[in-house]
């Protein structure tokens, strides 16, 4: 296979293994640090003797909900920057060896609540610079595929995203956590200061920078227009974001009800992943070794939920298929409050698990089916920014609720929140078939 790409050159199936092998490493910031070894490390053991009326889950959530604020601050920049043509190799390689070096960092805290505040930091510090390093990662989506063929180069990323974590998971489980007394794993590693989690995060950094490593020589720079070399800058950025706002406002408030809608459903989508297992460990007594048996199966459930969405997308439409696993979402969410144990967590995470994948995608499809011809790049960068933009509320809400209550089984009241907003605002906006037939400025 060989086509032609924005800047005039050619891409191969080497050149799209090599993009999507970035997706396959990324799943060591997503599924270990963010999921569910480190962020439960932090929760479980770290925290745990933490002094004082907050639980560390809280702080948790807070310092989250503080990158999620820090990356919607930022994110106006980052996303229109990231298609200034001869910056996206050096910016993705740049953000992809930071966040590298945070996971690295993350070896030094220890098994003691005074190294809590250095996770917390490096965790929201690394989650910021992730988030950032996906902007140039996404815009080289173009530069892999052609039109009639870049639905699919997605959903292969997305795909290795997900059997990536749950490799790692399977890895890093037998290898450093299972079993019981002061060593564990089959490499026998020493559970003293919590070693053995913190060689796990080693691990985990490595992953990430060998496979990030392919795309940056396999996939070619593009020319630097000769008026793109500066950019708009950094309030220049903000600005450009207000007039597009501001255009939807006029002309299609149909898709900017939708582009709402969608990042705030999204967010609690991503908070259910988030805090999962935060909750599992705390909450049903599932042991921190046993919750990432729990991730992979989260992982092979969301994929082959987000596959099965697919037909149902294309027959049912987006709306409907979005619709119905969010209402689920939220009857799932309201029975986990009222049950209690291991069996009662592993049956409703994953009913839940099973209804992200389908909702993720078709929140995708459904924005490509409302983008105007032409303008599919302009209307993805407000959905890509709009979503960082409330990407704080999860994890805010999910710690005020648990502060609230002094019970961390309280923060799932928060995602809820989030979710049934988002499913309340989705109901106002037209599915994209009425919306192109009626038009989008009523």
């Amino acid at each position: 296979m060989s086509t032609a790409v924005d800047g005039g050159g050619a891409t191969t199936r080497s050149q799209v293994f090599a993009w999507g092998l970035w997706d396959w490493g990324s799943a060591a910031f997503n599924a270990v640090i963010v999921t569910f070894v480190f962020s439960v490390y932090l929760t479980d053991a770290v925290g745990d003797d933490l002094p004082g009326s907050v639980s560390a889950s809280s702080w948790l959530g807070w310092s989250l909900g503080a990158a999620g604020l820090a990356i919607a601050l930022l994110a106006p920049v980052t996303g229109q920057r990231a298609d200034a043509a001869g910056h996206r190799k050096r910016s993705l390689a740049l953000l992809t060896t930071t966040v590298v070096g945070c996971m690295l960092a993350m070896f030094f805290v220890e098994d003691n609540h005074h190294y809590l505040w250095l996770g917390l930091v490096l965790l929201g510090v690394g989650s910021v610079l992730f988030e950032l390093a996906q902007v140039p990662y996404f815009a080289m989506l173009r530069q892999v595929s052609r039109p009639d063929n870049i639905g699919r180069v997605s959903g292969f990323g997305w795909a290795m995203g997900y059997f990536g974590g749950i490799v790692l998971l399977l890895v890093c489980y037998f290898g450093f956590i299972s079993g019981d007394g002061d060593t564990r794993g089959l490499f026998g590693v020493s559970t003293d200061g919590g070693m053995n989690i913190r060689a796990v995060v080693v691990l985990a950094a490595v992953w990430f920078a060998a496979f990030a490593i392919p795309v940056l020589f396999a996939v070619p720079e593009l020319p630097r227009p000769p008026r793109a070399a500066e950019g708009p800058g950094f309030l220049g950025s903000y600005r450009i974001l207000w007039n597009d706002l501001r255009a939807l406002w006029a002309t299609d408030r149909n898709t900017l009800g939708y582009l709402v809608a969608s990042a705030l459903f999204r967010d609690g989508l991503a908070g259910v992943f988030t805090f999962g297992a935060v909750l599992a460990v705390n909450v049903y007594g599932i042991a921190s070794g046993d919750v990432l048996l729990f991730g992979v199966a989260a992982n092979v459930v969301a994929a082959l939920g987000a596959l099965g969405a697919g037909r149902l997308d294309d027959r049912l439409g987006p709306k409907t298929v979005i619709v119905w696993s969010l209402a689920s979402m939220l009857i799932a969410g309201v029975l986990l409050l009222a049950v209690s144990g291991p069996v009662g967590f592993w049956v409703l995470g994953l009913v839940l698990c099973l209804f992200v994948g389908p909702a993720q995608s078709a929140a995708r499809t459904f924005m490509a089916r409302l983008s105007p011809h032409g303008q599919e790049g302009q209307m993805f960068g407000l959905y890509a920014t709009t979503g960082r933009a409330v990407s704080f509320l999860s994890p805010t809400l999910f710690g005020l609720f648990a502060w609230m209550f002094s019970n961390d089984r309280a923060g799932i009241l928060g995602l809820l929140v989030v979710l049934g907003v988002g499913l309340v605002a989705l109901l106002a906006v037209r599915p994209p078939s009425e919306a192109q037939t009626t038009g989008g400025a009523g």
